[in-house]
């Protein structure tokens, strides 16, 4: 595709053409990344971005909200029969939002709160040192068990324990196994503790039935709509505690954000209504098995996956012993068109910006259609272009691999009329 001869005279357009060729020829592994529908993308571009809508349903701050109203009631009523809770926020910009409004409705200032690592899989809005939350709380941490390379369920015990935190969160940005809801309910229950659960990166696993739900658990859920769930950017709060329900609504606005972005709740709507098809339960179906497979040719070939498997559409891959870091493999492989992200792993002593591992993916690739052949290729061709020494100066190699990945996404398109 010539895509400048779309773009004649207007910059807007050779920068949205351009990013949609870029997305086209390049195989994307970033597990917080996937590719809406095309109808998903036509909502979010709707007339409703036009329209402001601070508050409620019928009790906005403006006026000409009737259609508005229609369209969030729309999306919570969707969302709730698709996780099977009672009261749900749709309104949260972000997963970020979300969860900084979903710790503000449980929490006070300085209260204790006990979160994952981020080098064990957490997530910078769950207290991170450089995040915002750990100012207006105190954060404690917890980890993984190095023997299993899964969470540490004992060490939770006794950190809550000792500290008594107010809020136990749970959930990551690269945390790829099983969580065990059931346990960490009693430690809550015996300690007087909140459960806040966050399964942004597994929604889409959790509503087809793949992976264990924390609904009847966890005190409140968040997530994100644009990762497994393949809906526009955007987060939202699940609840089944009418009281919490309150508290979440005043927390998201007027506390954390102003009007609601009433296009990306259009989208959201739209999302929640194809993740009830039963073809959206194949395609995470799907997504796990590539996940699995994904993480079981990286082992064969030598690449040390961190907990040894992984149970949902990401793993995480530790490259200690390949002596290479992760700021250089995703550099290196971005020049073959191959996009992941460079991630701490546990106990990782690299700085963050260097990392010692990567995080895969599957979620996108699996919306284009890969499936086991164009996985073993793909692995093929990340193994080849890591093992050559000197791999930056051999520029035949990594034209030749270029090339290569070029023509495995040609064979499939992300949308089959924009190029």
């Amino acid at each position: 595709m010539n895509i400048f001869n779309k773009c004649k005279n207007n910059m807007n357009n050779i920068y949205y053409f351009s990013e949609i060729y870029r997305q086209e020829i390049n195989v994307n592994l970033i597990a917080s990344e996937n590719y809406g529908s095309k109808e998903v993308l036509f909502q979010q571009s709707s007339c409703f971005t036009n329209k402001y809508s601070e508050g409620y349903y019928k009790n906005r701050y403006y006026a000409g909200c009737k259609y508005v109203d229609e369209v969030e009631l729309l999306a919570i009523e969707r969302v709730k029969r698709l996780f099977n809770v009672k009261y749900a926020n749709v309104q949260p910009h972000s997963g970020s939002q979300a969860n900084f409004a979903a710790l503000s409705s449980l929490c006070s200032f300085g209260d204790v709160i006990l979160c994952m690592k981020i080098d064990h899989g957490g997530h910078l809005s769950h207290g991170s040192k450089v995040n915002y939350s750990s100012k207006v709380y105190h954060p404690i941490y917890y980890g993984i068990n190095y023997i299993s390379g899964c969470i540490d369920y004992e060490e939770i015990k006794n950190l809550v324990n000792e500290y008594k935190p107010k809020v136990i969160i749970i959930g990551g940005s690269s945390y790829s196994r099983i969580i065990n809801w059931k346990i960490l309910r009693s430690i809550c229950d015996v300690y007087g503790t909140y459960l806040m659960a966050d399964v942004s990166h597994f929604a889409g696993l959790i509503v087809a039935g793949l992976y264990p739900s924390p609904v009847g658990f966890a005190d409140i859920i968040t997530t994100t709509t644009h990762k497994t769930l393949k809906g526009p950017r955007g987060g939202v709060i699940l609840t089944n505690i009418f009281e919490l329900k309150k508290k979440i609504d005043l927390s998201v606005f007027p506390g954390v954000q102003g009007g609601a972005l009433v296009n990306v709740i259009l989208a959201k709507a739209l999302a929640f209504k194809e993740a009830m098809s039963y073809n959206f339960v194949l395609y995470q179906k799907q997504i796990l098995y590539n996940a699995k497979f994904f993480a079981k040719c990286m082992k064969n070939k030598g690449f040390d996956i961190i907990s040894g498997d992984t149970d949902t559409h990401l793993f995480l891959v530790n490259l200690k012993n390949k002596n290479l870091s992760g700021k250089y493999v995703e550099f290196l492989l971005e020049k073959v068109n191959i996009i992941l992200n460079k991630n701490c792993i546990p106990n990782d002593f690299c700085f963050s910006n260097m990392s010692s591992g990567i995080r895969i993916g599957t979620a996108a690739i699996t919306t284009r259609g890969f499936k086991e052949n164009e996985i073993s290729y793909l692995v093929n061709l990340i193994d080849k272009l890591l093992n050559v020494t000197d791999t930056f100066n051999d520029k035949k190699l990594i034209y030749k691999i270029k090339l290569c990945v070029i023509d495995l996404c040609k064979s499939f398109p992300i949308y089959d009329d924009c190029c």
